[in-house]
């Protein structure tokens, strides 16, 4: 790419999902995501367009196509035709960007192609569903990013431009080097694959008390009824369910923990928890699942176990992680200008690619995957 181009600030349209806002109120990682990479663009100065619901907080463009938050409004039952009206307004509007980023898995993919304008897709979601392999071979040139390596691996033959690691603002969580709560954290959801009686089994092996800040999903209600509950009420000595917390809590919430216990039982994609654990320089104690290892350093920022014994071990070796450290290799891996950066390699990339190209399709296969974005 000519240094003109690539010295010119893009004009980049964001879609996200409408289920939160962006930023989410409370739980709600996509969109947590795209509001983090949106500030940072605006940051470095390029011409953001955000499509996102109405009750969206940005310093970008926004473009609404509902008032509120889909979750919010009991009135929704079906969101596909807001979703819908989401992109028939972006084709609407392609004209006026250099490139369109999607962030809402594959409804676009049918008139993606057809825009006429450079577009990518970040996948945010688990890959290992038998449904996604006939859609994603039906669309193999799709121009997609993954946000692991491991979280590719059961796909099909697909149109990978690179893996881009989340990030978020430096500033956002401060670390606490000297915490006062002597409790291990978990937070996030109350699910099956993310596992909390896990923790609260790791808690009472070890003695510490253990907080629970987490959403139940009214899918997950059985599970929480059934399950967890009532291993809450069982150990109640170190158990505490907090319940869900928005982002002002988390701060003190994460940074006053001994500890993170993330000890989930599925294919993860990423976990923006593990990193904004990190970043309140509260070391990590996690199941070797899913993108664990490429977010984790073990020995480093925390620790990665394969059983609750490891586990309970591992909150046995806590003082030997410096949270200083932990902080420090957050800084160097996940804030959220490291990530706008790589995005913005892959939108000139793409921009690039589209002066040259013949038709409506950018095609970046190559014979091996890409595991790190591709520079122009």
């Amino acid at each position: 790419m000519s240094a003109a181009l690539r010295m010119r600030p893009l004009k980049i349209a964001q879609i996200a999902p409408l289920a939160e806002s962006v930023p989410p109120k409370l739980y709600g990682g996509t969109e947590r995501v795209v509001s983090w990479l949106t500030e940072e663009l605006v940051r470095q100065g390029h011409d953001v367009t955000v499509f996102a619901s109405g009750d969206s907080v940005t310093s970008a463009k926004l473009v609404s196509v509902t008032e509120q938050a889909l979750r919010l409004n009991p009135l929704v039952r079906d969101t596909l035709g807001y979703h819908v009206m989401l992109l028939e307004e972006v084709r609407r509007r392609a004209h006026e960007f250099d490139v369109i980023h999607f962030h809402i898995d594959l409804i676009q993919a049918p008139f993606e192609r057809t825009l006429g304008i450079p577009s990518l897709t970040t996948l945010h979601g688990r890959l290992d569903l038998p449904d996604l392999v006939p859609f994603y071979r039906a669309f193999p040139d799709l121009p997609l990013v993954s946000i692991s390596n491991n979280q590719r691996l059961p796909m099909p033959p697909v149109n990978w431009l690179g893996t881009v690691l989340h990030g978020l603002p430096a500033s956002l969580l401060p670390g606490t080097v000297d915490p006062q709560g002597g409790y291990l954290a978990f937070l996030g959801r109350i699910s099956p694959e993310k596992r909390p009686d896990r923790a609260i089994e790791i808690a009472a092996q070890t003695g510490i008390p253990l907080k629970i800040a987490a959403k139940i999903d009214n899918a997950d209600r059985d599970y929480w009824n059934e399950t967890i509950a009532p291993l809450v009420a069982k150990h109640g000595d170190v158990v505490e369910f907090v319940g869900e917390i928005n982002d002002q809590q988390k701060a003190q919430f994460l940074g006053n923990a001994k500890a993170l216990l993330f000890p989930i039982d599925w294919p993860e994609p990423f976990g923006l928890v593990m990193i904004e654990a990190m970043a309140c320089a509260t070391p990590v104690i996690a199941f070797r699942c899913g993108s664990v290892p490429e977010v984790i350093d073990h020995g480093v920022t925390g620790f990665i176990v394969d059983d609750i014994a490891g586990a309970v071990a591992a909150v046995g070796q806590l003082d030997r992680l410096p949270r200083e450290g932990v902080r420090a290799r957050f800084e160097a891996r996940f804030t959220a200008e490291r990530m706008a950066r790589d995005y913005v390699a892959l939108y000139e990339y793409l921009v690039d690619a589209n002066l040259h190209r013949t038709d409506n399709v950018v095609l970046l296969h190559e014979p091996e995957r890409p595991l790190t974005p591709r520079i122009a």
